[in-house]
């Protein structure tokens, strides 16, 4: 078997199966082990190893029991778009671009806020030199 693609994603053939997997959007590392585990695959076992019979029975169990890729990736935007429409706080953090989830924003905010720095010495250039 060459390429591995389950939910629109090619799976890296030279991993193994169990840090292939995280590469599906909705699936980290705990929940691709739990994953091989009921499909009953060996996770050292390589991507490009498998069987046609096992990439049909993972394929199988990750689209029929979790939301990944597409589906996920539209749930999430549709719970932010609510938020906004109703006003919720955490709506209108969004709105603004601002931490969301608590975080302090005196500092460390750059990330979301797009690393502006609005104090008085950051951003300045050097002195003149001295005459």
């Amino acid at each position: 078997m060459a390429t591995v693609r389950i939910a629109g994603v090619n799976l890296p053939a030279r991993k193994r199966i169990e840090a292939a997997l995280p590469y599906i959007y909705g699936i980290g590392f705990s929940r691709a082990r739990k994953i091989l585990n009921t499909v009953k695959i060996d996770p050292n076992k390589r991507t490009a190893d498998l069987s046609e019979n096992e990439v049909e029975k993972l394929k199988e169990f990750i689209e029929g029991n979790f939301k990944v890729e597409g589906s996920l990736r539209q749930e999430i935007l549709q719970n932010i778009k609510r938020l906004k429409e109703i006003a919720a706080y955490r709506g209108i953090r969004h709105i603004r671009g601002l931490p969301v989830r608590g975080q302090r924003t005196r500092t460390n905010t750059r990330t979301v806020r797009g690393n502006v720095r609005r104090t008085a010495g950051s951003g300045r250039r050097a002195a003149a030199e001295k005459t």
